[in-house]
């Protein structure tokens, strides 16, 4: 098993087990690899490890591995404005985003409205950037952006190379590595082997919080129990929403992760790998 102890290994499948054994989970996957190889891949629960999850916001790295072949080729650069690439984004003070800042969460539009209506249809997420507004001056500080940025960047990958995010994400880091299990939009006749969402145990109490994460509140903005359940209906899986809508097995996300580590086939510039994932650009404390 090389670099890897066994019983390291065994303790966190033991801690894995915990809460769906107490029936507190209905299922769960691990899975742990090294060296471009899966080591281990255990489903637990109602679960086989052919069932897929969706990711949630696991998906934003493999939005930005693509996303990192339009930097690689010269099609953007980190300092350009978004309003260049995309012009009808650049109302209400936002002409002054760049892209970096899409990319780092810095960018002041963290909780702008596009909502389930408005998820598959191009031409009314298009005229919501043009109504979304700022929340405080780009470049200033840090927020999380849960699904806003990722349209934006969803967007100027289909505005430069005229291809939908999901077509790209599978032509250029999906296909090329082999993982057809791991996809951003799965069509409804190819979603029977995903598990079910549900709602489980009672929220944090302020105690806990500030216990486990050091504050008592977490603001809840769009990432409600209803939005998280919306992701059961197959319209909302085929969307691919590239802030959270991926779907895969934990295999096939660990393997991606190895990708990011060991480059196969060179699949981006060598140099620009290890800039994107060794460079800490973003100091700017959150809010």
């Amino acid at each position: 098993m090389g670099e890897i102890k066994k019983d390291k290994l065994d303790a966190l499948l033991t801690r894995a087990h915990r809460e769906v054994d107490a029936g507190i989970l209905p299922s769960c996957q691990v899975a742990v690899a090294q060296n471009g190889e899966i080591v281990a891949f255990e489903a637990i629960g109602d679960a086989t490890t052919d069932t897929r999850y969706v990711i949630f916001s696991a998906t934003k790295a493999v939005v930005a591995g693509a996303f990192w072949h339009l930097l690689a080729d010269g099609s953007v650069k980190t300092d350009q404005r978004v309003v260049d690439v995309l012009p009808e984004f650049g109302t209400n003070g936002k002409d002054v985003i760049t892209i970096e800042q899409v990319m780092l969460h810095t960018s002041g539009f963290p909780q702008a409205p596009l909502g389930r209506t408005e998820w598959a249809d191009r031409d009314k997420r298009l005229a919501a950037f043009g109504r979304w507004r700022l929340n405080w001056e780009p470049g200033t500080r840090y927020e999380y952006h849960p699904t806003s940025a990722h349209w934006v960047l969803a967007e100027i990958i289909h505005r430069v190379t005229g291809k939908d995010h999901r077509d790209f994400i599978r032509e250029r880091i999906t296909g090329p590595l082999g993982l057809d299990r791991l996809q951003v939009g799965v069509p409804p006749e190819d979603q029977g082997d995903v598990a079910t969402l549900e709602s489980v145990g009672e929220p944090a109490t302020p105690d806990e919080l500030e216990r486990v994460l050091g504050v008592r509140e977490i603001p809840v903005g769009e990432v409600t129990e209803d939005a998280l359940l919306s992701f059961n209906e197959p319209d909302v899986r085929a969307v691919g929403v590239p802030g959270g809508g991926a779907i895969s097995r934990a295999a096939d996300l660990a393997l991606y992760y190895q990708a990011l580590l060991h480059n196969p086939g060179g699949l981006w510039p060598a140099d620009l790998l290890a800039d994107v994932t060794g460079h800490v650009r973003n100091t700017l404390s959150k809010k």
